[in-house]
Formats: structure tokens, sequence, C-alpha cells
């Protein structure tokens, strides 16, 4: 039984909801934290990293502008990426991808078993495509989790509050 839920617990610490609760998590602690958003202006992200060298100047900026950017990440994680012409464009592909299917269904039916062998291939592919967009979600989840939690560390570093709540 113990077994069984070690390995739940390994399962669900995998899961894209609960990538998005830490990384939520992360980023509400860091907003509580951070009092003064203006004492991280020209404060680098990076503390003297040998990899900051690498990064081109788009790459780099404050903590300031990192702090806003993981806030606008958590908002559109809680409430959702909206914007009214992509929903437009999305209902509209897929009238036209569920046209294209029903007149070919229609159309031929002759070829209905290489039909069903294309579709669930279709269907494997959509699986995958799914795996593969939660991977990387998931990972671009924990980076930015790591990063919150960098920032709010730098910041009581910052204002000289860096043995607290560690």
């Amino acid at each position: 039984m113990m077994m069984m839920q070690l390995e739940e617990s390994n399962t669900q610490k995998n899961s894209l909801f609960n990538a998005m609760n830490r990384f939520i998590g992360a980023v509400n602690n860091m907003d509580q934290t951070v009092m003064l958003p203006s004492m991280l202006r020209d404060v680098p992200l990076e503390e003297d990293r040998e990899t900051s060298s690498a990064k081109s100047d788009e790459e780099e900026g404050d903590m300031y502008s990192y702090y806003q950017l993981l806030k606008s990440i958590r908002t559109d994680i809680e409430l959702g990426v909206r914007c009214a012409a992509d929903d437009e464009m999305s209902r509209e592909s897929m009238k036209i991808s569920r046209k294209n299917s029903c007149t070919s269904t229609a159309s031929t039916a002759s070829l209905s078993s290489e039909e069903e062998e294309d579709e669930e291939e279709y269907d494997e592919d959509l699986q995958k495509q799914v795996q593969y967009h939660l991977t990387g979600l998931q990972g671009v989840l924990s980076k930015l989790t790591v990063q919150a939690n960098f920032l709010t560390k730098r910041y009581k570093q910052e204002v000289g509050i860096g043995g607290w709540g560690q």
C-alpha cells in the first residue's frame, strides 16, 4: 500500500497541474516578499555568472523587468490568455477541418479502411503532440519557478534580509 502511494506521488509531482501550482506559489511568494519592486530596477538578473556574458542584449534585463514578466505569466496561467482574433481563427480552422473530414468520408466510401487507419494515425499524432507540449510546458514552468525563487532570494539579499524565511 505504501509503495502505491509513493508511485502516485511521483506521478503527481510530474503533473502539469502541480507544475503550475508550484510556479504560481513561487510567484505569489515572490510578490509577497518584494515590498518595493522599484528597488529591483537596474539590479542585474544574473550574479556575475559566466552565462550572462553569453546572452544577447535582448535576453539580459534587470530584476524588475523579470519580476513583471513572472507576474504577467502567472496572470496568464490563472486567468487564461484570451485574444478574440486567435479564438475566431481557431474556430474557423476547426470548421474547415470538420468540413473537409466529412466531405472526404462521404465522397469515398470505398476507402473507409484507409481512412480509419489515417484517423488512428491522426489520433496517435495528436496524443504525441499533447505529450510533447505538456513536457515542454512542464520544463518551462520548472525553470520559471526556479527563477521566481531566485529573484525572491536575490531581493532578500539586496535589502539585507537574506536569512529570513529560508
